[in-house]
């Protein structure tokens, strides 16, 4: 929130019921904080966009933060307006030990700065993407944005689990099956993606690590499919 409430026109911040002083250290910021119980990650997006007033609306997580460069370059696209209706930007993990993103990191484009009338986000529990309409002007800016979301392997050990569950129960809904060769594979094909196609192994040993989490994230959510399937098998017979 630090990194845009003094160049936006309003902040809006949506709070799920934290425990901590977030509404009251958001309020005396100048944010105009709202609380909605937890309904999933895209619905609770589509809610905080509900309550803006303006048309363009740019959004951030609260463990992310605009840099200065993205900054500069989003308030220039506005002098006088964009002739755009989308935009998207990349998003760098740093690291609790890391002042800063590494160089050569790897980062993942979103479509977070946008006309709300050209694209919102999903209506999805487990996704938070905003979907373009098939008319929408796309543009590519150069700022990025800092993205703090490992505070400690504890608390992602945690998030994992969550998530995966939450994945679980989405795929369910849509009725998704999962191959059994996926049990197998999942875990060893993940770890190669994730230290080498999303470049973890510049950082040494601690991409060993960040390798071996994103393994597991993936294969916890197939092996809870594949445990729910079983349930459902044994209930059925």
């Amino acid at each position: 929130m630090r990194s845009v409430v003094d160049w936006v026109d309003e902040v809006i911040v949506v709070d799920s019921g934290s425990t901590d002083r977030t509404c009251e250290i958001a309020a005396a910021a100048g944010a105009n904080v709202s609380h909605n119980d937890w309904p999933g990650y895209g619905e609770q997006k589509r809610h905080a966009e509900d309550l803006c007033r303006n048309d363009w609306l740019l959004n951030i997580d609260a463990d992310e933060e605009i840099t200065h460069t993205l900054r500069d370059e989003i308030v220039a696209l506005f002098d006088p307006l964009p002739d755009t209706d989308i935009c998207k930007f990349e998003i760098l993990d740093i690291f609790p030990h890391e002042a800063h993103a590494k160089s050569w990191g790897y980062g993942y484009w979103q479509y977070r700065l946008y006309d709300r009338h050209k694209g919102r986000f999903s209506d999805s529990s487990v996704h938070d993407t905003v979907r373009p309409l098939p008319d929408a002007r796309i543009q590519t800016l150069k700022g990025k944005v800092n993205h703090r979301s490992m505070r400690s392997l504890s608390i992602s050990v945690e998030k994992m689990n969550r998530i995966s569950s939450m994945q679980r129960d989405d795929m369910l809904k849509r009725g998704r099956k999962i191959s059994l060769w996926r049990v197998l594979t999942e875990f060893p094909l993940a770890f190669l993606k994730g230290y080498f196609l999303r470049r973890q192994f510049i950082y040494g040993f601690w991409g060993i690590v960040l390798a071996y989490n994103y393994a597991f994230s993936r294969f916890l959510r197939v092996a809870k499919m594949y445990e729910a399937e079983l349930i459902e098998k044994n209930n059925s017979e």
